[in-house]
């Protein structure tokens, strides 16, 4: 459809619509039919041509690098110089950005929708207008997503968080892609459950209620890199699970236990960075007082020996063994006092025959457990923050490349990893299954959904 200019209409969907003589920006070198207009007829695309010049001379410096390496072809138009479906697709999603927490006139979409508006039948250079506009578009649109408003999490490092790409390298992710279509759909640039849920929460029949929850775990998911290349470990707590994930996409899962209601599993981030064999549990503080100075006091020291606890001097690595005859247990169990003690790795040792950290000051790990009854259960908050493991030689397996070793002599051998492996815990009441067709809603135990702060971050 053309205006009384005759230059084409500005709808953005245009193309979708009389793609065949849409811009007629032939961009490769296919034969012209005898008697083509001259307004129809391909030019050449890239270094040397006419586009290729337009280009170069219109490239600002944060993008000449990644076309000079492309010999100034295009990305967002297509053989035919019409705007790809990518291109429509990076439209739409920006005109929907507030799903993110995004305002989508900072983007400037309209740069775009002008260009196309104005662009002449054969015109390289009006060509070259639309393919900046649509590279400037897609660089601000990834940028505002990978710093939009997420929900907080601890991160071991700023290497793990999310991390917002120069242009050049913004662009060379959609270039590398097997399919720019493909990767505009998974908005590969953010976690892989991020673009099912967006698209749910686009779906205008779906409940209030059920919207409001997606949202609040997008800003969840937003706090997730993309971690596509490579290996790493996501945990949910709300859920209960893990997987193994292996560039983008699971390779096995197993279930977990996390944190009580009064003791919550946090959303963090870490390195594992090696496995130790024969653990030793050192007993948190607060179960110290609550419930083994309680049963000394009930049962006597034979308690202690029975369960395989030591009392030790303090929380240094040379700490000393203590007689627990010494200890003053009402002071402990009226909190009055703090103690340090520590249980025999074997028999019931809560970290089981293995335990992998991921240095952290909140002391949280993921470790064996000899209580497998709670694997069982269909909702699995038992623990004191830590992660236990449905199957920690499973895990160890995939981690280290190899079977953990059957016997170890001594406590506390610690065995590295060939490289640290991330891993990231997360919240998740809301995730797509099902290769992102449809939405499981989980259960809430630790009733973060129903915070009205939380929930008006994610909004926002």
């Amino acid at each position: 459809m053309r205006s009384s200019t005759g230059r084409i209409a500005g709808n953005h969907c245009f193309a979708r619509m009389a793609r065949p003589v849409l811009l007629a920006l032939a961009l490769g070198s296919a034969a012209v039919p005898p008697g083509a207009a001259a307004q129809d007829r391909p030019f050449a695309a890239g270094q040397g041509s006419e586009f290729g010049s337009a280009l170069a001379g219109r490239t600002p410096a944060a993008f000449r690098a990644f076309y000079a390496a492309r010999g100034w072809k295009p990305l967002w138009l297509d053989a035919e110089g019409a705007p790809r479906p990518a291109l429509h697709a990076l439209l739409d999603q920006v005109e929907t950005s507030r799903l993110d927490g995004i305002n989508p006139s900072r983007l400037k979409a309209k740069n775009l929708r002008n260009a196309l508006a104005k662009a002449e039948p054969g015109n390289p250079h009006d060509a070259a207008k639309v393919e900046l506009a649509a590279a400037r578009l897609y660089v601000a649109w990834v940028q505002a997503l990978r710093s939009a408003p997420a929900a907080p999490m601890i991160y071991e490092s700023r290497a793990l968080a999310p991390v917002v790409p120069t242009p050049a390298a913004a662009l060379a992710a959609a270039a590398h892609a097997p399919s720019l279509e493909r990767y505009m759909a998974d908005m590969g640039w953010m976690h892989p459950f991020y673009a099912p849920l967006r698209a749910a929460l686009l779906d205008p029949d779906r409940p209030d209620d059920e919207r409001r929850r997606i949202a609040l775990n997008l800003a969840r998911v937003r706090a997730l890199p993309a971690t596509h290349a490579g290996r790493y470990v996501l945990v949910d707590a709300a859920g209960a699970r893990l997987w193994m994930m292996e560039d983008g996409r699971p390779i096995g899962s197993m279930k977990v236990v996390v944190g009580k209601v009064d003791n919550q599993t946090p959303m963090m981030a870490g390195y594992i960075r090696f496995a130790t064999l024969n653990p030793y549990w050192n007993v948190p503080v607060d179960l110290v007082q609550q419930r083994i100075a309680p049963n000394v006091l009930d049962k006597g020291l034979g308690y202690l020996k029975a369960s395989g606890y030591q009392v030790l001097s303090g929380w240094e690595d040379d700490a000393r063994i203590l007689d627990p005859a010494t200890v003053d247990w009402r002071a402990v169990a009226d909190g009055s006092e703090q103690l340090r003690v520590r249980q025999l790795p074997g028999g019931d040792n809560f970290m089981g025959k293995v335990k992998f950290e991921f240095p952290n000051p909140q002391g949280i790990y993921l470790h064996d457990t000899p209580a497998r009854n709670l694997m069982l259960k269909d909702e699995r908050q038992f623990s004191s923050g830590c992660v236990r493991l449905e199957d920690a030689a499973r895990l160890g397996r995939w981690l280290m490349g190899k079977p953990l070793p059957r016997k170890v002599n001594g406590a506390e051998q610690r065995m590295a990893l060939a490289e640290p492996v991330p891993v990231y815990i997360t919240y998740l009441t809301a995730l797509p299954e099902g290769r992102g067709q449809t939405i499981a809603f989980q259960p809430d135990p630790y009733g973060r959904d129903g915070n009205p702060e939380r929930l008006a971050t994610a909004l926002r």
